[in-house]
C-alpha cells in the first residue's frame, strides 16, 4: 500500500503520465512550431526541459518538453493527412498502421496508403 501511495504522489507531482519527460529514441508527437498540430517523430535528444525531435517527414525541431507527448496513434483514430503529398490536408481515420506505413480511410470515401510523416492530429 505504501508503494502505491508513493507512486501516486510521484505521478501527481509530475502532473500525470502525459507530462513525463520522453527519453531519447522514443517515438513521440510534437507540436510543430507551436501551431496546434501534433506530428510524429523520434526524440533525438532530451535534456534541460527540451526535446529535439526528428519528425517523420525529415524536419527537426527543439521544443519545450510540454510541446511533446507520447505517440498514441492507433487504428480507428481520427487524423488529417496530406493527400498524395500535394499539400491539401483532409480528415480521415487510421485504417492500418505498421511503423511509418499508415492506411487512411478519408471522410470523403477516398483511401490511401502513405507514411506517418504526411499525417497530423489536433
Amino acid at each position: 500500500m505504501k508503494l502505491i501511495l508513493a507512486l501516486a504522489v510521484t505521478m501527481s507531482s509530475l502532473g500525470g503520465a502525459s507530462a513525463m519527460a520522453q527519453t531519447q529514441g522514443d517515438w513521440v508527437l510534437g507540436n510543430y512550431k507551436g501551431a496546434g498540430y501534433w506530428f510524429p517523430g523520434i526524440a533525438e535528444k532530451v535534456g534541460n526541459g527540451k526535446v529535439t525531435i526528428r519528425y517523420d517527414d525529415g524536419d527537426r525541431e527543439t521544443v519545450a518538453i510540454g510541446d511533446v507527448r507520447p505517440y498514441d496513434w492507433m487504428i480507428g483514430m481520427k487524423v488529417e493527412c496530406n493527400f498524395k503529398g500535394k499539400g491539401e490536408w483532409y480528415s480521415g481515420t487510421i485504417a492500418s498502421l505498421a511503423g511509418e506505413q499508415i492506411g487512411i480511410a478519408y471522410d470523403d470515401g477516398d483511401k490511401e496508403k502513405t507514411k506517418t510523416g504526411r499525417c497530423r492530429t489536433r
